[in-house]
């Protein structure tokens, strides 16, 4: 059952043997479908917490949400072997935390890294996914918002405090969010660090760095149009921030003209990627799956 805050914790074997952990936010429920949170890169369950308090406490429709932790990431069991940590492990790893909740299929939302989860899935197993939330993420990743994110990743700033950790966020990212507030920074950083002996940490494995090393960022990266356009079947938001260094407009257009009923919002004053607890972000993803389910539903 979930506690006072909202949800439980959920801990389940991968594949290979390690310990991994999601949030599970809400009871089942047989007239909408549940919903499954997937993180970026280096980041954790903790990125959807307001969000799936609202989809799994709305009156007019509560759903069952699920938030994963990745392997080296939040709660779930750091890989020994850094080779382990690609998106086609990690999707297995997902399917293994849906058939251990007895889950055969949900929305998905996926922020940056969750979003590329979503498209390997729809070429492992299509029938898992009922409607999709891109958030800041498409077939096509710039090449320079990436190696923008490596440069970040590779001089993470090691704050002692709180206030550290918020200043030290806001002068590496204001310039992109000139939206958020101090409350909004706050939030970021709590779902971003975890507290040690020794100060805050951010709560990933720091090996996760080292797997970004090779990757040549002077050329175009590998596009996954022929993935996006197996998802044509499937309802689609796209969610952009207007100051995205990953996801151009361009991309956005193209994914409106190759998806048959893609929706798109783009978040002003948000960078990559959009906070989905902020500006509306909440009712429209719940009004967004409430007409997929309609529209599934009716056909």
């Amino acid at each position: 059952m979930p506690s006072d805050q909202g949800f439980s914790d959920f801990f389940y074997a991968s594949p290979d043997g390690l310990q991994l952990h999601a949030r599970v936010y809400g009871e089942a429920n047989s007239e909408h479908w549940p919903v499954v949170c997937l993180p970026g890169l280096t980041r954790n369950c903790r990125d959807f917490h307001e969000l799936a308090l609202h989809l799994s406490r709305r009156a007019e429709g509560s759903r069952k949400i699920v938030a994963f932790d990745y392997r080296g990431r939040g709660q779930s069991a750091y890989d020994p072997d850094i080779g382990h940590y690609n998106i086609g492990v990690e999707a297995g790893d997902i399917l293994a935390g849906l058939a251990a909740l007895s889950i055969e299929a949900a929305a998905f939302i996926g922020t940056s890294r969750g979003g590329l989860i979503i498209h390997v899935l729809g070429t492992m197993r299509p029938a898992v996914l009922k409607a999709v939330v891109l958030n800041d993420i498409g077939p096509v990743v710039e090449a320079s918002g990436f190696a923008y994110i490596r440069s970040y990743l590779e001089q993470t700033p090691k704050p002692k405090t709180h206030a550290e950790a918020i200043g030290a966020q806001c002068g590496a990212h204001s310039s992109d969010f000139p939206a958020l507030t101090e409350a909004d920074w706050e939030r970021m950083v709590s779902a971003l660090y975890r507290e040690t002996d020794e100060g805050l940490v951010p709560d990933f494995d720091p090996k996760l760095v080292d797997t970004l090393a090779g990757l040549d960022l002077t050329q175009p990266l590998a596009d996954l149009w022929p993935q996006f356009e197996a998802l044509a079947a499937i309802p689609l938001l796209a969610i952009r921030g207007a100051n995205s260094k990953l996801l151009s407009a361009e991309t956005l257009e193209q994914m409106r003209k190759r998806h048959p009923c893609v929706e798109t919002i783009t978040v002003e004053g948000q960078g990559h990627a959009p906070f989905l607890e902020t500006v509306g972000l909440p009712g429209a993803i719940a009004n967004f799956l409430d007409r997929a389910e309609q529209r599934i539903g009716s056909s």
